[in-house]
């Protein structure tokens, strides 16, 4: 829980310039704590690797390079294997996951040291009705929400402790359901100005800046006009827009214009989170998309994105309902759905003739293009099967499936959707300004969310890249690869201080085996650990040790630029 002042950044940069310019024998005050010695380090800026040792004082690194003779309390052998920044997930879910269980192995075990979170829901601010709506999930993993600010969640995460950093934005659906709630309308100028004082709120406690999630209600149900000036209000402290856009299919094209629109009148950097071209009526427009992306970036906004390397997304089942129907919240969307007259007008629109503009259901063309993952335990049996399985088991046709399990679950399944083309994955992969994420919150097979449905990508995003797009495909060189996972995350959410192997920087480093690092996760079995990662350091203590996970929790939550301490 850090904000970097200038005097520690003039600090640290005496500290890199010694390192540089002073033999490690040459220091006095004993020895260093940690020394990783041998490896081919890949320091994050995308330069060549190249070989040599990186010792770590305290939290901080404290020398790179040839190192001599130089002693530590914990010298590793790290020879044949990479030296890396720890990677940052640029959209994780891991918020509420890691106060039940703090290991959030599978972030760790694919080199995970700091998760940024936050997309549109987040974990501040909470109004009590709002955590009445989140009790049954909570008292179902035993966790109390005993906040209601983001100083009073990053509290809460010291005493439970973590294994990796937590950095997060403010929601703007979140600030609009604490204050709008979650009908179908617009805010009024009091409301608005309620909005705007929640978001300068969470900028001074931290938030990185502001998010939105408008593919889902009730965030879509915002106009232009209220992000932009949500917007306005993160940015006055130094923060960033980040959104999961209106559309990522057809009408993917408007929801550029959109971001842009809000990136260019704001005067804010944005991020597209999870870039992607969904829909097979829409597969190869991704060129188009990382096109229209570089002339915005010509024209002089500051647009970048990130992805993860799979070709099926994941939200929840009822997303695939029509959108008019989630007014209200779950409850109005439940009665909807038994109103005979209202399911009808429903069903007719999910099989309406196919469009380009289709989502989820409609744009995987079938049910066997969903998988489903129910969150009650008496519908746990359908873990993991697909909803054309579910359907044909039951005798029933596939919506009325659909309709019946929103109910059954009160809206609470989640599900996978294959959307993606392959040759779009890879296109925006090369892109020097996509970084990766995971979209997932962080679980482990042995864990409390070990029998829960996942998606591959909790536990495989960055170590898919690294051995079947790297070495495997050579897709990209390794140092362009570790690049877009570390310095270009880093840079993006303002976290100056990580990111890069120097000196002066916290010691969040990975350490990984370049020929052998590897996903192991697939939809079918989702709960496996990745290959090949074999040490993990998160300032400067080792959370994964020769590929096992440690007993120690030194992660923190890290704080937006715009953050003021307490006094």
């Amino acid at each position: 829980m850090e904000k970097v002042s200038p005097r520690s950044q003039v600090a640290a940069l005496l500290l890199l310039l010694v390192g540089a310019c002073v033999s490690p024998a040459g220091r006095r005050g004993g020895p260093y704590d940690v020394i990783l010695h041998g490896g081919w380090i890949v320091d994050g800026s995308g330069n060549p690797r190249y070989a040599g040792d990186v010792a770590i004082s305290g939290d901080r690194i404290a020398a790179v390079g040839y190192l001599g003779s130089a002693t530590a309390r914990d010298t590793l052998d790290v020879s044949g294997l990479v030296v890396a920044p720890g990677f940052i997930d640029m959209l994780g879910q891991s918020e509420t996951n890691v106060l039940i269980d703090n290991r959030v192995l599978s972030k760790v075990t694919q080199g995970i040291t700091t998760e940024v979170t936050g997309e549109g829901g987040s974990v501040a601010p909470l109004t009590d009705l709002l955590v009445v709506d989140d009790s049954v999930w909570m008292k179902k993993y035993g966790v109390q929400e005993d906040w209601r600010d983001l100083n009073g969640y990053f509290a809460h995460l010291a005493r439970t402790k973590s294994a990796v950093n937590i950095a997060t934005f403010v929601g703007a659906t979140q600030v609009r359901m604490a204050v709008v709630g979650k009908r179908d309308r617009h805010a009024t100028p009091e409301e608005l100005a309620h909005m705007v004082a929640l978001v300068d709120t969470a900028m001074a406690q931290g938030a990185l800046g502001l998010s939105t999630s408008i593919e889902y209600a009730p965030a879509f149900y915002a106009p232009t006009e209220e992000i932009i000036a949500l917007a306005q209000a993160a940015r006055r402290h130094g923060g960033v827009y980040a959104s999961h856009m209106r559309n990522e299919g057809g009408q993917i094209d408007q929801a550029l214009d959109e971001t842009f629109r809000i990136a260019r009148e704001a005067d804010i950097p944005a991020e597209i989170w999870h870039l992607k071209v969904s829909g097979r009526r829409n597969w190869g427009r991704m060129p188009h998309v990382l096109a229209r992306i570089d002339s915005a970036r010509a024209a002089g906004l500051d647009v970048t994105a990130d992805q993860y390397p799979y070709l099926a997304g994941a939200t929840s089942l009822d997303a695939s309902v029509p959108a008019w129907a989630h007014s209200g919240g779950n409850d109005s969307l439940i009665a909807r759905l038994r109103d005979p007259a209202i399911r009808a007008r429903l069903r007719a629109e999910l099989l309406a003739p196919p469009q380009a503009t289709d989502r989820f259901y409609r744009a995987t063309e079938g049910p066997q293009g969903v998988i489903v993952f129910p969150f009650e335990d008496s519908l746990h049996y359908l873990q993991g099967k697909r909803l054309s399985e579910i359907a044909a088991a039951r005798k029933q046709d596939p919506i009325e499936t659909l309709f019946d399990l929103v109910i059954a679950d009160h809206a609470r399944s989640g599900a996978i959707y294959f959307l993606m083309s392959e040759p779009d994955v890879r296109a925006a992969m090369q892109q020097w300004w996509v970084a990766v994420n995971t979209d997932a919150g962080g679980v482990a097979p042995d864990g409390p969310f070990g029998k829960e449905g996942t998606h591959p990508r909790a536990y495989g995003s960055f170590t898919r890249i690294l051995g079947r797009y790297v070495r495997e495909q050579h897709l990209m060189t390794l140092e362009y690869a570790v690049r877009k996972m570390t310095s270009l995350a880093a840079q993006r959410v303002g976290l100056t201080d990580r990111g890069l192997v120097r000196p002066g920087m916290y010691a969040d480093i990975t350490v990984f085996d370049p020929a052998r690092v590897l996903d192991r996760a697939t939809f079918e079995q989702p709960h496996q650990p990745s290959v090949g990662i074999e040490y993990v350091f998160v300032n400067g203590e080792a959370v994964l040790r020769r590929g096992k996970m440690t007993d120690a929790r030194p992660g923190r939550g890290l704080r937006g630029p715009g953050y003021v301490p307490a006094r």
